[in-house]
């Protein structure tokens, strides 16, 4: 509400529900489904459906994710996922019935979150509005097929057999659950730009850098992308669009790219915290922190205020000779990091 209220107060139409079929980078501008086309100083790829034309910078917002059209554009190629081995079972519904009983009652009493590891799998809960708003993630080891899908219909009598050993009390609350989603974890390896070849065409969120559900950033990483992207068109004014373009991708690849990889460590961590116990060792505390402390003190703005002149100069440099560095350098086939 806080982001829609600012757009509103800004005079900035939003359009809902509007399906973006075509890009033409350098006009630029982009087709709509029924037809219409919207030309912009510069076109924001994001995450989601929607189109935003705003006024300040004449910038069309177009979100679609990383099945976007604008992804394809930018990279020259459609790029495969990749199984990560792993998938996420999911369930959101109304959890007032839990209270009837006593063995979960608690998780619907008052507002929580709570993490449950386990081998290779780990359960995350959340309740929020007294138990109006419940959901369970369940991450676990899958050899299946990759289908890419946010909306598989996933198969309750594989999840009731997977928390068999986890807590009673949560489990209780997941053999009361009458469905839930499957949803399968594919890797994106990092991409070498951001940036169209015309600039005028930028990737924002998981549309560039797409997080797995134990980073827990994939939201928070797209708002600083956004906030630095921005100020980088500020900075360089309207009439100076791959400048504001080029920075922005230059900023923001090594924070997301080590927030990424935060996500992969976590889970292979909570995945064999368990797995010596028979031998009988101990769980180490710090063996299953998130060691995400880091993200929380920066400021994005501030940031990129601070670095601007030193990168905009590299920048500058790059687009003058034509030769622009190239994010990532992906490894040949067969070969991993």
């Amino acid at each position: 509400m806080a982001f829609l209220d600012r757009v509103k107060d800004l005079g900035i139409p939003l359009s809902m529900g509007c399906n973006v079929v075509e890009y033409d980078e350098y006009a630029p501008s982009i087709k709509l489904e029924n037809g219409e086309v919207h030309h912009a100083d510069v076109i924001i790829a994001a995450d989601g459906k929607i189109t935003i034309p705003l006024s300040s910078h004449t910038l069309l917002t177009a979100l679609s994710g990383i099945k976007s059209l604008a992804r394809e554009l930018v990279l020259g190629f459609q790029d495969k996922p990749k199984s990560s081995g792993y998938a996420c079972f999911r369930a959101y519904f109304k959890g007032v019935h839990l209270k009837e009983d006593p063995v979960c009652r608690e998780f619907v009493d008052h507002d929580c979150v709570n993490i449950w590891i386990g081998n290779d799998v780990h359960l995350v809960q959340n309740t929020m509005n007294d138990g109006e708003e419940f959901n369970w993630i369940l991450t676990h080891k899958d050899t299946e097929d990759i289908k890419e899908s946010w909306f598989q219909p996933g198969d309750m009598n594989a999840v009731r057999e997977l928390v068999t050993d986890l807590d009673p009390r949560i489990a209780a609350a997941v053999r009361k659950t009458k469905e839930c989603l499957d949803w399968k974890i594919c890797y994106r390896d990092p991409i070498p730009t951001w940036v169209s070849r015309s600039h005028k065409v930028a990737l924002l969120g998981d549309c560039c850098h797409p997080h797995l559900p134990t980073s827990a950033q994939g939201a928070s990483q797209a708002t600083e992308s956004a906030a630095v992207l921005a100020l980088c068109l500020k900075l360089a004014g309207k009439d100076n669009v791959p400048l504001a373009t080029r920075v922005y991708e230059k900023l923001r690849f090594s924070r997301t790219r080590k927030s990424q990889m935060n996500g992969e460590d976590i889970r292979d961590r909570w995945h064999n915290a368990l797995k010596n116990l028979d031998e009988g060792a101990e769980i180490d505390p710090e063996e299953v922190k998130m060691r995400n402390r880091w993200l929380y003190p920066f400021d994005a703005e501030a940031d990129t205020m601070m670095r601007w002149q030193e990168v905009s100069l590299v920048v500058s440099k790059e687009l003058e000779s034509g030769d622009i560095t190239d994010l990532f350098t992906p490894l040949p086939e067969g070969v991993q990091s």
